[in-house]
């Protein structure tokens, strides 16, 4: 009895309801969907509809005579890409040895810029708007201009060949002569003077797009604490040892990110095989039975082997990335 009386006496603190903060890194992530929202829902209302209509006409041949009637042939029109005209194939191959060339000179130069501006110098912002201009004169708008008044020159000009064009052209150009008098006496290969030729004349392209990939890179320099290269010197460590034990490792996340992209932007832009799809549909009729259908399959074999290149070298490069984790 007394034992009951002295329980019921003890008053039982009421349980304190422990509140749920969010840490950092989620409300980062929540932040992060939420300006990411208008182009998910932007790309699930309108992209997303648009690419399946487009995969599944690519199974179907349009009836003759009968408007908006299709009929389903499977995958005729993806063998008639790669059968009857060898054309497709070829401009596939040639982008894909131009893509070899350019993404390692891009990522090479773009890293290399991107350590010079780092450095402490004077007018280092001008410099860094000065290599940054290209991707801004290379936009839609500004190349539209450029052959407008390309345009406007040559019409002014009456169609009169003054021979200045071929002047600059023979004199901006390196030609494979040239290569093989400069190299004769080392003994080097066909092949090499070949690539060497190639990667030249393709500077101006280069520079063109390195741009963005030189912007990223200097922001994963400069987000790399100075105490790592201070501790660096005091233990003795050279330039080029911090460069290869510390900078590039640091980097290599951004090595993937700037590699992806820059596969991605060689895919889409102007190149041969976007060019021969998009302008040779109305050439395709005296070879193709359904040149539009023939033509939305080429471009669905087109991204296929793009999202199939991103993801090996994506499986390769993550094999060398370094992530910085935070100690707990």
């Amino acid at each position: 009895m007394t034992k009951d009386v002295m329980t019921s006496n003890v008053a039982v603190a009421p349980k304190k309801r422990r509140k749920k903060i969010a840490s950092l890194d989620r409300r980062k992530s929540r932040a992060g969907w939420f300006f990411v929202l208008p182009f998910v829902l932007g790309f699930l209302l309108i992209y997303l509809p648009m690419i399946y209509r487009s995969l599944l006409l690519t199974f179907q041949y349009e009836v003759r005579g009968a408007a908006g009637e299709y009929v389903f042939v499977g995958f005729k029109n993806y063998i008639d890409a790669f059968m009857v005209d060898n054309t497709f194939i070829q401009k596939l191959l040639s982008g894909l040895q131009t893509l070899a060339l350019d993404v390692p000179c891009i990522l090479i130069f773009s890293l290399f810029m991107a350590i010079m501006l780092n450095q402490k110098m004077v007018g280092r912002a001008a410099f860094r708007a000065i290599f940054f201009m290209p991707v801004v004169l290379s936009t839609g708008v500004m190349a539209d201009i450029q052959s407008l008044g390309a345009a406007a020159n040559s019409d002014a000009l009456g169609g009169i060949d003054t021979g200045a064009g071929e002047a600059a052209g023979a004199a901006g150009t390196v030609t494979a002569e040239d290569l093989e008098g400069w190299f004769g006496d080392l003994s080097i290969g066909v092949d090499l003077i070949t690539f060497i030729l190639d990667l030249v004349n393709r500077i101006y392209d280069i520079v063109n797009r390195s741009g963005v990939q030189m912007l990223i890179f200097l922001a994963a320099l400069q987000s790399i604490s100075p105490a790592i290269y201070e501790s660096c010197k005091i233990d003795g460590a050279t330039a080029w040892e911090t460069f290869w034990k510390i900078t590039l490792p640091m980097l290599s996340p951004m090595i993937l990110v700037n590699a992806v992209y820059t596969i991605i932007d060689a895919f889409t832009i102007n190149n041969e095989v976007m060019n021969y799809i998009t302008n040779s549909v109305t050439a395709m009729n005296t070879t193709y039975e359904q040149p539009r259908m023939v033509a939305g399959a080429m471009y669905w074999i087109y991204f296929l082997i793009v999202i199939l290149i991103v993801a090996i070298i994506a499986a390769i490069c993550s094999a060398f990335v370094f992530y910085q984790r935070k100690s707990d």
